[in-house]
C-alpha cells in the first residue's frame, strides 16, 4: 500500500514538472500554440504584437496608428483590436471595414485609430505601459480574444494626451482660429494671416493662458522684418493677431507633399501645463497659402 502511494506521488510530481516544458515548446514554435484556441479572458498571450505609431497625415487629427505584427509563420485573421491606456478616458479601438483583416506571417500592418478624450484629471505622470486585446483566429482555430504585447516606443500616447489636455483647457478660456482670408504683399514675397481669438465667456473672467511663442512649420516661416509676437495673454478680451508669413522652403515638393505645413503650432502655458497647441488652417485658407507659396517661390524655381 505504501509503495503504490509513493509511486502515485512521484508520477504526479513528474507531470507538474513536465507541463511548463511542453508549454514552452509550443510558444516558441513556428505556428500559434494550442493556447490560441482558448476562450477570451484566458490570460494567454496572442501571437500578434501591437506597436503605437503616428504618421504625418494623422498629426493634429487626433488619430494614431496601431501596428499589428503576426509573429508566427502562418497567416492569422484579425477582426478587432483594443488598446487601453490610463492616459485616455476610453479604449483606442480598431475594427476592419470589411469585417476582417488577414495578417501575413512575420509582417506588420499599420491601422488607423481615432483617439478618445484624454484623461486630463489624472495626477499620475508616469503612466504604465498600454495593454492590448486582439480578436483573431488562426488557421483551423476558433476565433478568440487574447491579450497582446503592446508598446509605445516613440511616446506617441503621452504626447497626444498632453496636447489634447492643453487644447481642452485652452478652449475653456477662448477659441482660437485662423481667419480664412490671406493678405498677400505687393511684392508677393510675404503675406499676412490672422489668428482670431474669442473669449469663451466674454466680459470679466479670471481665467487666462499665455501664448509664449509661435513655431514655424515645414511650409511657413516668419519674416525677419515682422517677427511673430511672443508672450501674448489670452483672456476675457477678443483679439486678432496678424502673422506675417513667408515660404519656409521652395523645393518642388514643398506644396505637393505637404502634410502639416498649414498646421500652426503655438507654444502655450495653460495652468500647470506647457506645450503645443495646434491651430489648423481652414480649407479655404489652406488653398490660398499653397497658391501664395507656389507664386512666391516661382522666381527661385
Amino acid at each position: 500500500m505504501m509503495s503504490r502511494t509513493w509511486h502515485s506521488l512521484v508520477a504526479g510530481m513528474a507531470l507538474v514538472v513536465t507541463l511548463p516544458l511542453v508549454a514552452a515548446c509550443n510558444s516558441s514554435g513556428t505556428g500559434p500554440s494550442e493556447a490560441s484556441s482558448s476562450p477570451a479572458n484566458s490570460g494567454t498571450s496572442s501571437p500578434i504584437t501591437l506597436e503605437v505609431n503616428q504618421s504625418r497625415d494623422q498629426y493634429g487629427k487626433q488619430a494614431i496608428l496601431l501596428q499589428l505584427t503576426n509573429t508566427t509563420d502562418s497567416p492569422v485573421t484579425v477582426t478587432g483590436a483594443r488598446l487601453h491606456s490610463a492616459l485616455f478616458q476610453g479604449d483606442i479601438s480598431w475594427e476592419p471595414s470589411g469585417g476582417s483583416l488577414e495578417l501575413p506571417p512575420r509582417q506588420p500592418k499599420s491601422l488607423p485609430a481615432a483617439l478618445p478624450a484624454a484623461a486630463c484629471k489624472t495626477t499620475d505622470k508616469a503612466s504604465p505601459e498600454p495593454n492590448a486585446r486582439i480578436n483573431y483566429s488562426a488557421s483551423d482555430k476558433s476565433p478568440v480574444e487574447e491579450s497582446a504585447s503592446a508598446s509605445d516606443p516613440f511616446g506617441v500616447l503621452p504626447r497626444n494626451a498632453d496636447e489634447l489636455c492643453i487644447a481642452a483647457e485652452a478652449a475653456a478660456v477662448a477659441s482660437l482660429a485662423l481667419d480664412p482670408g490671406l493678405e498677400v504683399a505687393a511684392d508677393g514675397g510675404t503675406a499676412v494671416v490672422r489668428l482670431v481669438i474669442k473669449p469663451a465667456t466674454p466680459g470679466n473672467h479670471p481665467e487666462s493662458f499665455t501664448i509664449e511663442s509661435f513655431e514655424e512649420t515645414t511650409l511657413l516661416a516668419q519674416s525677419p522684418a515682422a517677427p511673430w509676437p511672443q508672450n501674448v495673454t489670452v483672456g476675457s478680451a477678443p483679439q486678432e493677431l496678424p502673422l506675417t508669413i513667408r515660404p519656409a522652403r521652395c523645393d518642388p515638393h514643398a506644396v505637393a507633399e505637404d502634410k502639416v505645413g498649414t498646421l500652426l503650432p503655438l507654444r502655450v502655458g495653460v495652468g500647470d501645463r506647457k506645450g503645443l497647441l495646434k491651430i489648423a488652417a481652414p480649407n479655404e485658407l489652406r488653398g490660398r497659402i499653397y497658391d501664395f507659396v507656389t507664386a512666391a517661390c516661382a522666381p527661385a524655381g
